[in-house]
Formats: structure tokens, sequence, C-alpha cells
């Protein structure tokens, strides 16, 4: 963050500010993201739709991160003077972020934009749960984080405390049929959380939810792998337009699908659209294993 201020020539207080943005607002934003985890026996996916209000699609940038150092390469999607947010490693992991609403916030515990920062950082799932399980998360938030080999693992965030959404969890905390393999989320708690009053301020979240448990459910009906176009398929979706997985800012939805990421986390690349899905305006790769062991 000093660096960025230097560069930047910004007081690093400024900095600092958008990186603990989530505690500051005390997790009110108003963004509506969708995101999934899926493993099979040959593929560990992670998606995910970032949705917000259209102006912030300037400020997006596709980082390389290459500590001279360290032979760990991080690739991520970020807003300009945000360290950390939603990407994958050369060693196969990836990190994705759901936004809820629900007042609170811890001044000893790592800030949201922080722990994701610090999930690229790990070697695995396993170390970054660890790191959450002890260090905590300031404010209100959904950690998607997978890899390569053990797959998805849901961390819903309060200033209070930490709950986990695992893979095929039970019907009756999901309010649908549990799927192996799968983490789904979208922007609100899944599970109860210790003394948090949450605000459902977009009703969709429910809905999208249901939608995109409602479609990886049926492709597994159909034992279809998840290829990654057949994900794109999902993110594309606009079932409930315009406030769907898709979404549109438009006929009173305050947000619109500003990218989509697909990762592939055995080979660790990773696939991005810029602006909505179905229409992008553009599509890059990140590649975090580009150029490592060169001189």
């Amino acid at each position: 963050m000093e660096g960025i201020a230097a560069g930047a020539k910004q007081d690093v207080i400024s900095i600092i500010a958008l990186n603990v943005r989530t505690e500051i607002a005390y997790g009110l934003f108003d963004d509506g993201c969708t995101a999934l985890a899926w493993q099979s026996t040959e593929n560990s996916r992670l998606a995910q739709n970032w949705d917000w209000s259209t102006p912030q699609k300037a400020n997006l940038l596709a980082l390389r991160i290459k500590r001279s150092n360290k032979n760990h390469v991080i690739t991520m999607i970020t807003e300009a003077g945000i360290i950390g947010k939603i990407g994958l490693n050369s060693a196969g992991v990836g990190v994705c972020l759901n936004a809820i609403k629900a007042h609170g916030i811890s001044y000893t515990r790592m800030p949201v934009h922080l722990a994701l920062r610090v999930a690229l950082e790990c070697n695995g799932r396993d170390e970054f749960q660890a790191i959450v399980a002890k260090e905590g998360v300031a404010a209100a938030s959904h950690i998607l984080i997978a890899d390569a080999l053990s797959g998805g693992l849901g961390i819903e965030t309060s200033a209070k405390d930490i709950q986990y959404i695992v893979q095929g969890m039970k019907d009756e905390v999901l309010g649908r049929t549990p799927l192996d393999g799968i983490v789904t989320h979208t922007n609100h708690y899944l599970v109860p959380h210790r003394d948090i009053a949450e605000i459902l301020d977009l009703p969709d979240s429910i809905m999208r939810f249901q939608r995109v448990g409602k479609l990886v459910e049926m492709a597994k009906a159909e034992g279809r792998e998840p290829e990654m176009g057949m994900i794109e398929r999902i993110l594309k979706d606009e079932h409930g337009w315009p406030a769907s997985i898709n979404r549109e800012e438009t006929n009173g939805c305050r947000s619109e699908t500003l990218f989509s990421v697909v990762m592939d986390l055995k080979r660790r690349k990773a696939i991005v659209k810029l602006g909505r899905p179905s229409h992008p305006e553009e599509v890059l790769e990140l590649d975090p294993m580009a150029g490592i062991g060169d001189a």
C-alpha cells in the first residue's frame, strides 16, 4: 500500500481507506455477485460474476504480482489501489468474493480485502482456512476459496464469527438438494451468525442462489463435467432479468455485471470477460504460470 501511494503520489492513508472500504461502510454496499466452485474427478473450477455500479468498470485492473524472492505469482482482477481481490495464483489457489450487508466491525481482525490478498499468498485452501480461523475477518462478507486438489470452501465472515459452507452441505441448511463437490453463494448469509443483524437489501440474492444451484444440478444430472464453456453459460443466465445472475443496471436494478471470471485451477488459468458475459467488451486470460522459471 505504501508503494501504491508513492507511485500514485497519494497519501498512504487514502490507499489504506480504499483497502478497508468494506469495514468503513460496515458491509453496506449495493453490489450483487454470484459465485460457484465445482470440483470433479477431472476438474476444479472456480467462477464468479462481479456486479457493481457501472462507472466502477473504468477502475478495474488486471494485475500480475511476482515477488523477487519467491517463485509465487498472483494474478487478479481488482480495482485501482486495492491490493487483494478476485483471482488465482501459481499454486492453483483461487478466490472470489460476495458482498453481504450486515452491521458490525472488528478492529482486531483482518479487513476483507486484505484477507483476499492473504488467500492469494497461500499455497492451498487449508492454509488460508487456518489463518482465517486464527485471525478472523473484520466485517461481513463471503470468501469462496478453492484449490486444484480440495475444491471449494465457502467462508462466511462477520465481525464476530466465521461460518463455513462446505461441499455437499445438507438440504436443511441451504434449502435445496445438496450438491456434492459444489459450493455456490450470492449476497446473503446461508447459515446463522452470532448476534449479527443481516440486512437483506437484495431479495434477488435468494433467487440467484436457487437459480445457480438449479443450473448446476441439471448439469450434474446429465453427467456433465464442469467444463469452462458450460460454466460460462451459467454465468450468462438471465432468468429473473435484470436482477439475474447476468445482471443489468436498468429498470430499478442498481448494479450490473462488470466482469465474469472462470478459473481452471488444475491448469492454473482463468478467462475473464469484461462487461456482461453475454455481451463482453474484452476477453483476457490470467496465467500465473507464464514466465515462471525464466531468467
